[in-house]
């Protein structure tokens, strides 16, 4: 596999006493490659406050500024797929060293354009919009490289340390840019973040991480995207992860979105009020990983997603109503911790259900789901409270946020068990004399059952079609035969001979026991026959013709 390789390997286990919310700073790499998020997130926070103040100095129309965050943020909603793919395919340290490079060189372009006088409203939002796009390839590959860091059981605690970084850098940043702001200017914010990314680009040159090539070569972007999509789409446990994230982020980002009019209608409100309240939030979703750790050996997912969700909804209620700064922090400091409690437990439980291989396309997704649901939501709830006022959106959204995570825990429960994503180990490959080097290939498997068995054998079936698309299949179909009820034939399509080797490399725990199952049901001392026949193209006569070529068994 392309990314199999890392520079240490994380025991298989860990003592109890090594599972607290600090256990993975024990390792080294983790603690180096933290620190660097820790510096691009800060970077991140520092240029929104010094863009968003920038444009108001140059210009006083409300939709440019409204534009500062659009731009920043498009990018990763567009690009989310398409760079979680090449997190998969490319060598994701220097795809990281990369991304960091990139926003550096954007940095520094922008303090020029500031410094010489030349910046106007269409070249800001421009520049934003290409750093956007290294913080678009930035998250995928980050998000991919974490379970390599820290052994599996301290993947809740290293995530959790995520969003600490996330949450002191939205303190620090702000508190950062404005004190440069106001001493030396906005262009000097972008050449600090332009220097903080370089170091960041540096310490990531120290992680010793081998990149072994795949030997099958590098999977095209268009067949990765591809690929990515289908896992997820294949899979219930990760569309249910993503439908919660993105219901609670819908509805969660109408107190983001409207906080700075929270903030006025509190006594004494102002610009001071706003920032407060927004440290305050970030405390509190700091201050929560310590909790963590308890919280998810005492409560399922389910459960614990819907208590968080809930009392973030709670919060925004309370906030609907409040005109007390002090109530407010209290208020926001609760919300902060069900934020970060919510966030966490649904990134771990995409993180631990997703292989290796297809690692950061299922987290592209999952940022996606984020971004999508937060832009879409701040529409919305914005414009319900242009229509109506802020209180009321702020108590519509909570009791909206109550009601459809309590549906999506209805009509989605977490069913307790998800396909064990351990790989296999290596399986051996079919023989052929001469791999064809073009056409899709078929495989048939026959299977001989007893017809009393035949429902069972079909429900069965339907987890081999999620099993055989999820590896990359581009179809599959059951077949029975009319004249032997305990016939039947199953059909996978691979797009080519190399995609059809590559579901052998991305055969999981869970893949071998679905086949262990499926033999179950068949009868006879030989295995079920396996064809595998070359789907041939040509032409004749100008019309176009369809042929199968067998290439082996």
């Amino acid at each position: 596999m392309p990314d199999a390789d890392r520079d240490l390997t994380p025991p298989a286990s860990v003592a109890e006493d090594d599972l607290g919310p600090l256990a993975p700073f024990r390792h080294g790499v983790f603690a180096m490659l933290w620190s660097t998020w820790l510096i691009a997130n800060l970077c991140m926070w520092m240029n929104d406050v010094a863009a968003a103040w920038l444009m108001t100095t140059l210009t006083s129309k409300p939709i440019w500024v409204a534009l500062v965050q659009t731009a920043a943020m498009l990018p990763v909603f567009l690009l989310g797929l398409p760079s979680g793919a090449l997190a998969d395919i490319l060598d994701r340290k220097r795809f990281l060293f990369f991304t960091q490079l990139w926003v550096a060189t954007i940095g520094a372009l922008l303090s020029v354009a500031v410094f010489m006088g030349v910046i106007t409203p269409p070249l800001l939002l421009m520049l934003l919009f290409l750093n956007g796009i290294g913080l678009a390839l930035r998250w995928p590959v980050f998000s991919a490289i974490v379970p390599e860091l820290v052994p599996r059981a301290q993947l809740p605690a290293a995530l959790a340390l995520n969003g600490v970084s996330m949450n002191a850098s939205r303190i620090l940043g702000p508190l950062v840019a404005g004190s440069v702001i106001a001493s030396l200017g906005s262009a000097w914010v972008f050449l600090l973040n332009a220097v903080l990314s370089v170091v960041a680009a540096m310490v990531i040159t120290r992680w010793r991480r081998e990149h072994r090539p795949d030997p099958l070569g590098r999977e095209s972007l268009r067949g990765a995207m591809r690929v990515g999509l289908q896992y997820v789409m294949q899979s219930y446990h990760l569309k249910g992860v993503l439908l919660r994230i993105a219901l609670f982020f819908f509805h969660s980002t109408t107190l983001m979105a409207l906080l700075p009019l929270v903030a006025l209608q509190i006594e004494g409100g102002d610009a001071g009020t706003f920032t407060v309240l927004l440290a305050a939030m970030g405390a509190g979703a700091i201050a929560s990983t310590f909790a963590l750790p308890q919280l998810r050996q005492a409560m399922s997912r389910d459960r614990l997603v819907l208590l968080g969700a809930t009392t973030q909804a709670l919060t925004m209620a309370m906030m609907a109503v409040n005109s007390s700064i002090w109530f407010g922090v209290a208020a926001m400091a609760l919300g902060g911790a069900a934020w970060m409690t919510t966030a966490n437990s649904l990134s771990v439980s995409a993180q631990i259900s997703l292989p290796d291989w297809v690692r950061a396309r299922g987290m592209s997704m999952f940022q996606m789901a984020i971004m999508g649901a937060s832009a879409g939501g701040a529409a919305v709830w914005g414009q319900v409270a242009t229509w109506a006022s802020v209180p009321t959106a702020l108590g519509l959204g909570a009791a909206s946020a109550i009601v459809a995570m309590g549906l999506a825990t209805w009509l989605m429960p977490d069913r307790g068990v998800m396909e064990d994503p351990t790989p296999a180990g290596p399986l051996p490959r079919p023989q052929v004399t001469r791999p064809p080097e073009s056409g899709h290939v078929l495989v048939t498997v026959e299977y001989r059952i007893d017809p009393a068995d035949a429902p069972a054998f079909r429900a069965l079936m339907d987890e081999s079609r999620r099993s055989r698309l999820r590896q990359g299949a581009v179809a599959w179909e059951l077949l029975s035969d009319i004249n032997d009820p305990g016939r039947f034939v199953e059909v996978i399509e691979d797009a080519s001979w190399i995609d059809h080797l590559r579901r052998f490399e991305r055969t999981s725990a869970a893949d071998v026991a679905l086949r262990e199952r499926k033999l179950g049901y068949h009868l006879g001392e030989e295995p079920p026959v396996v064809h595998r026949t070359l789907r041939e193209t040509t032409v004749r006569s100008g019309r176009m013709s369809f042929g199968a070529a067998d290439v082996g068994r």
